[in-house]
């Protein structure tokens, strides 16, 4: 293998490690049906595995469509002090959260339910774009 096809593989190489996502770290909380009408989709049906967007993140609509990949990573409250299932879940952008901090997201109960425990309201949270 010649000089420059080493060179061009570990340029190649390194472009993909600082290509990696990172995630960002957060608050959800989670909100119930019905989930239509939505900011992004009016009456359309998009399932159940959906987030509503902090301003930031939805960006006038531009996060319409968006998956993430949302992972609790611990209680924020001492009623339910271990609320995280272990599990990620993946989840698409429907709708503007206006009451939602920066950095926070709105779950349907559905997908909060698969990550956390209902009952801690609350939880901290990493989301990746996927």
């Amino acid at each position: 293998m010649g000089f420059m096809t080493r060179a061009f593989i570990l340029i190649a190489m390194v472009a993909c490690l600082t290509s990696v996502a990172h995630a960002i770290a957060g608050q959800a909380t989670f909100y119930t049906p019905p989930y239509v009408p939505s900011s992004c989709y009016g009456y359309e049906n998009r399932g159940v595995m959906i987030l509503a967007a902090n301003r930031g993140l939805f960006n006038n609509r531009a996060a319409c469509g968006t998956r993430y990949r949302v992972r609790c990573t611990s209680g924020t409250n001492l009623g339910v002090p271990q609320p995280c299932t272990g599990r990620s879940v993946d989840v698409t952008v429907v709708d503007l959260c206006p009451g939602c901090n920066p950095n926070q997201i709105d779950l349907s109960r559905e997908a909060f339910q698969v990550i956390a425990n209902p009952d801690a309201g609350r939880i901290n949270v990493e989301y990746t774009r996927i």
